[in-house]
């Protein structure tokens, strides 16, 4: 059962408040050496530069294994601390505040509250700078937070792209292992060493392990159509017809980056011959007979002008008119198959399948009625041994939900309990969280062991994905041994259930290397622990990393609005405020990703000198000067 220091009760005399307020804290120093002791071997394994910090976050657990609310009353009542800053100097605020009280309360002060503690006030947050600056690199000059950059599948062919990120306040680049190869991600960073020596700039890369891959299976794939439309008002008319590029098949995306409007891959010499006022004529796949205007011939494509909707599919034939008369013929050729969603709403039944099958939805008897539930693959076999009846399971980021109703060797049956917006479609390749199931993943793949031989070669840091474990940590720790880079930084991307309530272990182990970081993976973590519980998961993990003098990425999602549509909403902006709390914030790639640095560049930079952590640092109010009274005027 929790502990909760006694409160002292309405009237109580100052001298006992004193001396109720002396046994609290004595009896939280108490906790903090016992726990110490308890933990000594850990801290013997721990790397010489987190010998320290590690004792701290020992302190730390013990005193917050107590409810201390009242405590901090009363020490309020008596003028003193409440404790309610100690992270970084546990036991220096403890000894501080005991001192205190033996002082106003005239009795002698013990020989042990007296001493000196390794971490001081002023220490403990120059130790966690440091700490900072070993794995992410000096603070910018005008925030004290930096500023991680992910990089797109483009950036390994742009080098202009890396180098407008870098000028515009980027300080790590990630790369996400989960996508793209090595000669990608190797391009990549020879574009950031070239763009570093021309600004005369610097800055850090980070590499994401892809981890375990918890994801839905493809679905089977629909038909090979494409439509058309043009652009019609309220009434129907059209405004704009539809462009529409006929070009030859072999013919790659690449030869033509600025093609605007749809692009029709066709076989046979029709081309060769069109010229600027022909028509191209077709029967769609309903029958409905179409005519194009030929408005732009280029080399190996024409341009069309479509005035009505169309459907087409491989093997229809077209005509080239000029005229009136046909000039030539060719056939379009292969279209890629539209990607399926499975539809899914609260009652349906989902089938997860062992292995890659493809994905459908339900399919329906002569009446209308589900003869077979919908079906999706999941690859991970270890799924299949853990999960257990009764158990929560999201879908995409928590926009389906449902429990799980059976377990089989190789299908779990699930029943659907809530989609955003009541009816929602599933995709291939969408995040499955389990938070409720304990799931026996190892954290590093084949794919990973393989990835990290590369990435120590160019890389600042590594980020585990999905640890959960500490022998998940020990395992990443061993591997960097193995290829000589030890030196190489760790951070832990804490984004399930399972890792957050291992955190003080996970972070213990991980300081066995030097140095760490932490990750507040927030989109996963948001669907594993709750969304309502987010906010106070995320400023917990703040809490224990300043106990520990590790930094803390703020990540998932920051400014997303902005970075994809040119536009952040309100709660993405107070969002990114709270990151000024971090070492570093974390964006994803979009097309304003300038902007959104620009943006969060301002915001971190405002913040900073209103919020320390969690003291609030009162700077003079940017509010109107208070007029004089009128008739003082």
């Amino acid at each position: 059962m929790e502990k909760k220091p006694a409160h002292a009760a309405p009237g109580t005399s100052r001298a006992d408040l004193i001396a109720q307020a002396i046994r609290g804290v004595e009896e939280l120093r108490k906790e903090a050496f016992q726990l110490e002791d308890q933990f000594a071997d850990t801290l013997q394994r721990t790397a010489p530069a987190f010998r320290k910090s590690a004792s701290n976050l020992i302190h730390y657990l013990a005193v917050r294994h107590s409810d201390i609310r009242n405590l901090q009353r009363d020490l309020g009542k008596l003028g003193l601390s409440s404790l309610g800053r100690m992270e970084a100097h546990v036991m220096t605020s403890l000894n501080d505040v005991a001192q205190a009280l033996y002082l106003i309360g005239k009795r002698p002060v013990p020989a042990k509250v007296k001493q000196v503690q390794p971490i001081t006030f002023d220490s403990g947050d120059a130790i966690l700078a440091r700490h900072a600056n070993a794995i992410l690199g000096p603070v910018p000059a005008d925030r004290k937070a930096r500023v991680m950059v992910t990089m797109p599948s483009e950036a390994g062919d742009d080098p202009a792209y890396i180098a407008d990120l870098l000028a515009q306040g980027m300080n790590i680049m990630r790369i996400n292992c989960a996508h793209d190869n090595q000669d990608v991600w190797a391009r990549m960073i020879k574009h950031l060493h070239l763009a570093e020596k021309k600004l005369g700039l610097s800055c850090r890369i980070s590499f994401d392990l892809a981890g375990p891959k918890l994801r839905t299976g493809e679905i089977e794939p629909g038909e090979s159509v494409v439509k058309w439309r043009p652009a019609r008002n309220s009434l129907g008319q059209v405004t704009a017809a539809a462009i529409v590029w006929f070009v030859k098949e072999l013919e790659t995306p690449a030869d033509n980056p600025l093609r605007t409007g749809t692009t029709i891959p066709i076989q046979g010499d029709l081309l060769a011959n069109a010229k600027i006022g022909d028509f191209i004529e077709l029967s769609d796949t309903r029958g409905r007979h179409r005519s194009l205007e030929v408005i732009e011939v280029g080399q190996n494509a024409c341009a069309c002008h479509a005035d009505r909707t169309a459907y087409v599919t491989p093997g229809i034939v077209i005509n080239l008119l000029r005229k009136g008369k046909s000039i030539a013929k060719a056939s379009i050729g292969y279209l890629p198959p539209l990607r399926q969603a499975i539809p899914l709403k609260p009652g349906d039944i989902l089938e997860i399948a062992r292995g890659d099958i493809l994905g459908r939805a339900a399919i329906l008897d002569s009446a209308g009625t589900v003869a077979k539930p919908a079906l999706v693959g999941c690859s991970l076999s270890e799924v299949f041994r853990n999960v257990k009846r009764g158990e929560r399971i999201f879908f995409d980021d928590g926009r389906i939900s449902g429990t799980i109703q059976s377990v089989s060797y190789n299908r779990i049956k699930v029943q659907i309990a809530s989609a955003v917006g009541g009816s929602a479609r599933l995709l291939g390749e969408k995040g499955i969280n389990l938070p409720d199931s304990d799931l026996k993943l190892p954290a590093m793949t084949a794919k990973d062991h393989e990835d990290l031989a590369f990435v120590v070669r160019y890389a600042d840091m590594v980020a585990m994905s999905f640890v959960q474990r500490v022998e998940d940590v020990e395992e990443l720790i061993a591997a960097l041994d193995r290829l000589e880079a030890a030196h190489l930084g760790i951070i832990l991307k804490i984004e399930t259930h399972e890792a957050f309530k291992r955190l003080p272990n996970l972070l213990l182990s991980a300081m066995q290397n030097y140095p760490v970081a932490a990750m507040v993976a927030r989109g996963d973590l948001g669907v594993e622990v709750g969304f309502e519980r987010l906010s106070e998961v995320q400023e917990e993990m703040l809490w224990l990393c300043e106990a520990a003098h590790v930094p803390v990425i703020w990540a998932t999602q920051v400014l997303e609005s902005l970075a994809k549509g040119g536009m952040p909403s309100r709660a993405e902006v107070t969002d990114a405020a709270m990151g000024a709390g971090a070492e570093c914030v974390m964006l994803n790639k979009g097309p304003y990703i300038l902007q959104t640095i620009e943006f969060l560049c301002d915001v971190l930079n405002r913040m900073q000198a209103h919020h320390n952590k969690k003291t609030a640092m009162l700077r003079k109010l940017s509010i109107s000067e208070l007029s004089k009274p009128r008739d003082q005027q």
